[in-house]
């Protein structure tokens, strides 16, 4: 039985609060302090300017990951609060017009940054600003956004995500204990049997992205590279249809220690499979 967007955000936001009293820092924390940043050379995007609609000082996500660049959620969500849809626009436009005036080149605006952008109450509106910029001043970078995939519910986020250009939604697994283990949902009723039927209305349009990554963290293994794995979210893209599947491995520093790099050529080896299946794959190791 499916779970009501408005449920999923209710116990999300019960299970974020709980955290922010029993917080301890002693994890990586690498926070983007500025609602626009960069631009920045993303691995999987090229040259990227990067619009953070969560707080300068500190992160909101509906999931909370091993591997999450920005740290865990228990930091906090900071002081600042998340910028309104006029400060997003005015940065956006100041910081696009210096670009274009010093002749810098972009390939793509990318909403990511501190949390997950699609838990911004004005996320629709901020997307079509940032297209109209985007097509005033720089008419050929592409507008992409990276979401987790835990908001497709909600029909204003879908609607907006069906205006961008690359619609880069995440599935790291799709076994419910290596799901819970990797990205530590903040509501149990977020599995990934729903995520894929939510990535379903994409059919043809979206990019799913899968973090592959093995180790341990409180005493639990977890493997997403395994065979059987492999052949669960093969299973999961072609119920998808995705325009694209990107696969990647870390490259930075991450909240969890014993987590382990899968190398290119093991990538490869997973990409192979999935090409033999008719998949697109982008491979970034």
């Amino acid at each position: 039985m499916r779970v009501p967007a408005a449920q999923i955000a209710r116990l999300w936001a019960v299970k974020l609060l709980c955290s922010l009293f029993n917080r301890r820092i002693t994890m990586q924390t690498v926070l983007f302090h500025e609602t626009i940043f960069g631009p920045i050379h993303s691995r999987r995007l090229g040259v990227s300017l990067g619009v953070n609609l969560m707080p300068n000082d500190g992160k909101i996500c509906s999931f909370d990951c091993l591997y999450c660049e920005a740290g865990f959620n228990a930091q906090g969500q900071g002081t600042t609060g998340v910028p309104t849809r006029d400060q997003v626009k005015r940065a956006l436009r100041k910081r696009l017009a210096e670009m274009q005036q010093a002749g810098d080149p972009l390939d793509v605006i990318t909403f990511s940054g501190n949390g997950e952008p699609t838990l911004h109450p004005d996320f629709k509106n901020i997307v079509h600003d940032v297209i109209n910029l985007r097509n005033q001043y720089y008419p050929e970078a592409k507008v992409s956004v990276l979401s987790n995939s835990t908001m497709l519910q909600r029909p204003h986020v879908a609607e907006a995500l069906k205006m961008v250009d690359n619609n880069i939604l995440k599935l790291d697994s799709a076994i419910p204990h290596t799901f819970r283990v990797i990205n530590r949902p903040a509501s149990t009723a977020v599995q990934p049997a729903g995520v894929v039927e939510d990535l379903k209305m994409f059919s043809g349009q979206c990019i799913v992205q899968t973090m592959f990554v093995r180790g341990t963290y409180n005493g639990v293994s977890f493997d997403n590279t395994t065979d059987a794995e492999v052949e669960a979210l093969l299973y999961a893209y072609q119920q998808i249809n995705p325009r694209e599947v990107m696969i990647y491995s870390i490259d930075r520093a991450t909240p969890a220690e014993n987590l382990v790099h899968v190398g290119v050529e093991e990538l490869e080896r997973i990409a192979s499979r999935l090409r033999e299946a008719g998949l697109k794959v982008q491979v970034n190791a």
